[in-house]
């Protein structure tokens, strides 16, 4: 018996005046390349827990509709992709059922919209792949493949979370290799998409297992980058100190997501470049009151935060460790002025890295269920809009063609080869006249 585990990855924006703009303004595209090139963590870790007498092969599959021939000789393929690239992996499960192959499909798009997914799939995961693998692979053996696997219910303890099949990669293909080291997020964040919607409980990873991960890593790449994919790193700080002084010695250089509230922490500030984290991505969302009233649905805390936006920025860059801070535009409650905002923020508090994005209405999110009640939602089930670049609703104070026109303009401007250079610079000076804090 052979499995196929097939990622359907990368991210493409439909606006064809974006993906021209995209073509002269390399910084616009660098941090999605670099996301399109990283291996899918869940195929990987379903691969670990498949028996040993099972031959498994793991394939990225980037165009499908490219493909002349289906690859590999599979029982049975497992295929994972993004909302965006959801179609494409429809249409490559059901080129292997017709050719007889049985088809597995899970992750977050499919645990929301599993009646979908079904009409693709010999059989549906619904909420975390570990707990439902195992029995899956038994019914396979006996010929009792069920339809539906719903585990949503059931919660996976990270501590007997297996090393992912990080031998299955090509060396040369990835320049990055991740490590997740906690799942879910405390916050609720309307448009949020990320893995509460497959892990609602928020939890951890024990740190001995990370880094067994990272020196299962270290024997294929000697000095690898590592990007964690976590929603929210340092929410736990007696983890997050530990994970840093557990890497303090392990000579990698890595990139994190977080929220402001990491400035707050001296003693983990003082860890993160001895540990050698070169980056963090913080969703500062907006620069204006209005765009972040409301946002985080339970305490409404990113608009509690925002005075303290410029601080925060300054005191994480002060210790060497550069900030890429993301802006969320359409977000209701902001028009066309939003983007000058997001201009003159960037050029005033020194962020180094800048990221915008398109306020997006993924299926599942509370965003989507208040969108669609108030019939702001473009068109049913356009999932290939979902690329955090393309729009795919009305927004509440601009038209849709201001969105698209002000999005791109605004991003001609932050990723001029002049702006990148200055803020890299300024990021520079300002390191130089930053007094070092002890280590």
């Amino acid at each position: 018996m052979k499995i196929g585990f097939l990622a359907v990855g990368g991210v493409r924006a439909i606006d064809p005046k974006l993906n021209e703009l995209g073509l002269t303004l390399p910084g616009f595209v660098e941090r999605n390349k670099v996301i399109a090139s990283l291996p899918s963590l869940g195929l990987l870790t379903l691969a670990a827990l498949t028996p040993a007498d099972i031959d498994i092969e793991y394939l990225e599959v980037p165009d499908p509709a490219a493909l002349k021939l289906l690859p590999g000789d599979f029982d049975l393929v497992a295929i994972a992709s993004f909302t965006a690239r959801i179609y494409d992996g429809y249409a490559l499960a059901d080129r292997y059922r017709a050719a007889g192959v049985k088809v597995v499909l899970g992750g977050l798009h499919v645990t929301v919209c599993p009646e979908e997914a079904m009409r693709h799939a010999d059989s549906v995961v619904l909420g975390e792949g570990e707990p439902a693998w195992p029995r899956l692979i038994d019914d396979l053996r006996g010929d009792r493949l069920q339809p539906v696997y719903d585990v949503r219910n059931q919660s996976f303890d990270l501590a007997d979370a297996p090393i992912p099949r990080y031998e299955l990669l090509d060396p040369k293909r990835y320049n990055r290799i991740t490590i997740q080291t906690q799942r879910g997020c405390p916050y609720r964040c309307e448009f949020c998409a990320a893995s509460l919607l497959i892990s609602p409980k928020y939890k951890l990873k024990p740190v001995s297992r990370v880094m067994a991960e990272l020196r299962r890593i270290k024997t294929i790449w000697p000095q690898p980058f590592i990007e964690l994919a976590d929603d929210n790193t340092f929410v736990n700080r007696r983890h997050s100190k530990e994970l840093l002084r557990a890497f303090r010695d392990e000579e990698v250089r890595w990139f994190t997501e977080t929220d402001i509230s990491l400035a707050d922490d001296e003693e983990l500030l003082r860890l993160l470049q001895p540990s050698g984290c070169v980056q963090v991505l913080i969703g500062l969302e907006s620069p204006a009151l209005p765009g972040l009233d409301g946002l985080e649905k339970r305490a409404n805390w990113k608009a509690r935060k925002l005075d303290d936006y410029m601080r925060a920025i300054d005191r994480i860059q002060s210790h060497g460790v550069t900030v890429n801070g993301c802006f969320v535009l359409g977000l209701d409650g902001t028009g066309p002025e939003s983007f000058d905002a997001v201009w003159e923020f960037a050029q005033d508090s020194g962020l180094y890295e800048v990221q915008v994005t398109i306020a997006t209405a993924f299926p599942g999110t509370p965003l989507y269920d208040r969108l669609h009640r108030e019939g702001r939602i473009l068109h049913e089930r356009a999932w290939d809009l979902c690329t955090l670049f393309d729009v795919n609703f009305r927004p509440q104070q601009m038209t849709v063609a201001q969105l698209e026109q002000g999005f791109r303009g605004l991003a001609e401007r932050l990723y001029s080869a002049e702006a990148t250079r200055a803020r890299r610079a300024s990021f520079r000076r300002r390191s130089r006249s930053s007094p070092r804090p002890p280590a």
